[in-house]
């Protein structure tokens, strides 16, 4: 069985809970004797196998790393992790989950070799909005709820649409923000525009 560790706990010695996300499953495994073992990094994907304790939690058993190459880059390995915590705070209580999720880390993986890693996980955010039918393309305000005709569009929290003089924050050029929510790309966004949307997905998924 394959899965990404979206979080990591110690427990007493060197024990560890492991909440692991797989096609359809969000598990939460103990692994005893930690220090024992390859160790288990956030966000990374690994293959494994799960014994169950009638007493106790489920034991994860069996762990080999799938390595992905920009793991050895410092800055992207750390926003894929922030995104892992992210969505595990998001999934958080669920047991069986849509494949949709699994399927999202899948494709964003494969693109952190490439493309920028902020891109790619704002892409992915938005992605999980769409599907969630929590992306508001619509573009009406958050706060005055009338439509927002204006060149630039101020966002809060998952990327929600309003007036810049509602929200008291600057905007987000109105075509790059219509491209990002039709199609889930931001190649219209500068560097900056990515880093402040960044700081926006941050806020929760």
């Amino acid at each position: 069985m394959r899965g990404y560790i979206l979080d990591v706990k110690k427990r007493r010695d060197e024990d560890l809970i492991v909440s692991l996300l797989t096609s359809d499953r969000l598990f939460s495994l103990y692994r005893f004797y930690g220090a024992r073992h390859s160790p288990l990094q956030l966000g990374y994907k690994i293959d494994f196998a799960y014994e169950g304790d009638p007493f106790f939690m489920p034991r994860l058993r069996s762990v080999s790393h799938l390595s992905f190459d920009w793991l050895f880059e410092i800055k992207k390995t750390r926003y894929w992790q922030i995104f892992a915590q992210l969505l595990h705070r998001h999934l958080n209580g669920a047991d069986e989950i849509d494949e949709f999720y699994f399927a999202l880390l899948e494709r964003a993986a494969l693109k952190l070799s490439v493309e920028n890693p902020k891109r790619v996980l704002i892409e992915s955010a938005c992605a999980l909005w769409e599907r969630e039918g929590r992306l508001h393309s619509d573009l009406k305000c958050l706060i005055c709820e009338r439509p927002i005709d204006d060149e630039f569009i101020a966002l809060a929290r998952c990327l929600t649409p309003a007036h810049s003089k509602c929200l008291y924050k600057d905007g987000f050029e109105r075509e790059a923000l219509i491209r990002l929510f039709q199609t889930n790309e931001a190649i219209l966004f500068d560097d900056d525009a990515i880093d402040r949307l960044w700081r926006i997905v941050e806020e929760g998924l």
